[in-house]
């Protein structure tokens, strides 16, 4: 698969608040797309590991987000849940090229859905 494959535009990066996320909808289910207050842009499942909270309504902050429902911390790099309740949830390639966001495509092809 070539580069231009692999890749595939997913919006812009003036498109995701600072601090904030969109939601982009797959196959198998929801990417939660953040932008942190650095403008480093992560994508990551919008499920968390621990009751299934959908983390693109959570807080932003450095690069971790909050669940909003039971307050579990995702580092949005690792996917790994913070504290007691711990767990992960699958992170996805990003670049960015000028304003646009690029996804990995074929992390999505690799994607399991429950």
């Amino acid at each position: 698969m070539s580069k231009t494959e692999k890749w595939v535009e997913i919006g812009k990066v003036s498109d995701v608040p600072v601090r904030g996320s969109r939601l982009i909808q797959v196959a198998g289910g929801a990417v939660a797309v953040f932008r942190t207050s650095d403008d480093s842009i992560f994508a990551i499942d919008d499920r968390c590991p621990h009751l299934g909270g959908p983390l693109s309504q959570g807080i932003v902050h450095d690069q971790r987000v909050t669940c909003p429902l039971h307050n579990l911390i995702i580092d949005l790099a690792s996917g790994e849940g913070l504290g007691p309740d711990g767990g992960c949830v699958r992170t996805y390639p990003t670049d960015v090229q000028g304003d646009r966001i690029l996804l990995d495509v074929s992390a999505l092809k690799q994607k399991k859905v429950a």
